[in-house]
């Protein structure tokens, strides 16, 4: 009988801890492919979406070779039409690179796992057979944020409206990851969804 494959989602909205929650997935053996780290890597590499980045919203766009992320973050992040402009340009290259890397990647595990912040907002669900949503509620997602990493309460407001909110998520995710207690409580609940995951590598369709 042909060996099982699955693949994983994880995502979470803004400051819900899915990062760390990967990490204690990646700590356990396991391969996560970072989506977020695959479009930065596009932005800065592939020159068609760069030219296309650079028509749409400017020169600017760019120092040199390099992302001017402060310049982007002000014209696009505080803009929805802005911001569906720019995921139309690097969404459809991330997808195929991700498609790319989970089949690679299932070629040597049985098991893998990608992490991106909008598998809903850019209709990625389909890429993976289950979906962790890390959650938490916003007061608590804020408070990480500006406390860990300098966020403005205004910079995370910006990014938060641009998500789906944690409610529609839940309907959709396969797996639903409270996040407001400890680092502890956090990664015994990752230990128990990779048990599940585990376990249902074994099943028959």
């Amino acid at each position: 009988m042909k060996q099982k494959k699955l693949k994983v989602g994880v995502t979470g909205s803004i400051g819900s801890g899915k990062s760390t929650f990967s990490k204690f997935i990646t700590e356990r053996g396991f391969s996560v492919i970072n989506l977020d780290d695959i479009s930065k890597e596009l932005l800065a590499a592939d020159m068609q979406i760069k030219e296309k980045i650079i028509q749409e919203f400017g020169k600017e766009s760019y120092i040199g070779d390099a992302l001017n992320k402060k310049y982007l973050a002000e014209k696009v992040f505080s803009n929805h039409e802005q911001i569906a402009k720019i995921n139309s340009i690097v969404h459809p290259a991330v997808i195929k690179k991700t498609e790319f890397l989970l089949k690679e990647n299932l070629e040597k595990n049985n098991l893998v796992f990608a992490e991106a912040a909008l598998i809903y907002e850019a209709d990625m669900e389909n890429l993976f057979d289950y979906v962790i949503l890390v959650t938490s509620d916003e007061k608590l997602r804020l408070e990480r944020k500006v406390l860990f990493e300098n966020y403005s309460e205004e910079q995370f407001l910006k990014r938060n409206e641009n998500q789906i909110p944690d409610e529609e998520k839940k309907k959709r995710a396969d797996f639903v990851v409270e996040n407001s207690g400890t680092l502890a409580e956090l990664r015994l609940k990752c230990g128990f969804i990779l048990n599940i995951l585990q376990g249902l590598l074994l099943t028959n369709d």
